[in-house]
């Protein structure tokens, strides 16, 4: 592909920027992320739950490792902008959620999501959730990655307060 990561996160952040909605669709391999692509999409997010069913694993199973080589393969399939779903970081320690966001960012990935809400137990860390992120955010040593706090990155926020009953705020 021929898109470089710089203008894919421009792109995806514009996107949220602009009027009214868009809709980013979930591929769970190569082969949906292209369909997709031809379809019109303007972005596309990975899907660990459709990820971990390809290889016949339940939700959640997945390593770090392969959702990294997952997004790397997505982000590789077409031009488009894509966001990540990093399930709750693959840590609990806010440094080890930086690293992961520092690895995922080298995958060519435009933004990702930070899943605080993926379980009722999840749900009820929220706070945990929010320092984790502020923590990566806040990490020193790499430089940080476009989908926390790059130039032009967008971290996404799902509406899955939607599902959970909560019609506004974060």
């Amino acid at each position: 592909m021929t898109t470089d990561t710089d203008t894919k996160a421009r792109n995806f952040r514009a996107l949220h920027e602009r009027d009214g909605a868009f809709v980013i669709p979930n591929p769970w391999d190569v082969g949906t992320a292209r369909i997709l692509a031809s379809m019109g999409f303007e972005a596309l997010a990975t899907t660990s739950a459709g990820f971990a069913f390809s290889l016949g694993l339940p939700d959640g199973a997945i390593t770090r490792d392969q959702a990294l080589a997952h997004c790397r393969d997505i982000v590789a399939a077409t031009d488009l902008p894509v966001s990540a779903d990093l399930e709750g970081g693959f840590a609990d320690e806010p440094a080890d959620v930086a690293e992961t966001i520092r690895l995922a960012a080298d995958t060519g990935l435009a933004g990702h999501q930070h899943q605080a809400a993926a379980t009722l137990a999840r749900r009820l860390q929220l706070p945990v959730q929010l320092v984790q992120l502020r923590g990566a955010a806040d990490s020193g040593g790499a430089p940080a990655p476009p989908p926390i706090a790059g130039p032009h990155g967008h971290q996404t926020r799902r509406c899955r307060r939607f599902r959970i009953g909560r019609r506004s705020g974060a």
